[in-house]
């Protein structure tokens, strides 16, 4: 993903281009796919949890829902966001739905249709859409 990015542009100052240090594979013969297997594991610094998604679901064995959908992401962002801003909003200044928290996001958006016109342009296709319905749910604020 990082080198498919190359052709992105000038990012605005509170984007950058993140070249993660992976071990990759760098030689296409040596990769041998297979089929990927029927879980994801993931953790976060400072936490000695791991989680363990099921990949066909993406839920936590248990059944509940992953710290990393977008749901959990969302009210952690609200709460953070609630202990560094200095600014009361007003009545109907916040969104109710994560779709609409998304389409005010303007800098973001921007930056999301610049990467899919550097894809278009590198020849990489078209970025795979998800239902709209996912994203149209109401965020615990």
């Amino acid at each position: 993903m990082s080198h498919r990015m190359e052709g992105v542009g000038q990012l605005p100052a509170s984007y950058r281009h993140n070249r993660p240090l992976l071990s990759g594979v760098s030689d296409a013969e040596a990769r041998q796919p297979g089929k990927s297997p029927p879980f994801s594991v993931n953790w976060v610094v400072g936490s000695a949890d791991l989680e363990i998604i099921n990949a066909t679901t993406g839920r936590r064995s248990s059944g509940g829902p992953s710290r990393l959908c977008k749901h959990m992401l969302s009210a952690r962002w609200a709460q953070l966001y609630g202990r560094l801003s200095t600014r009361t909003p007003s009545p109907g200044d916040t969104p109710s739905m994560y779709c609409e928290a998304k389409l005010g996001a303007h800098t973001y958006q921007s930056v999301k249709q610049q990467l899919f016109k550097a894809f278009q342009k590198a020849g990489l296709g078209t970025w795979v859409r998800k239902p709209p319905e996912q994203q149209q749910f109401l965020l615990t604020l």
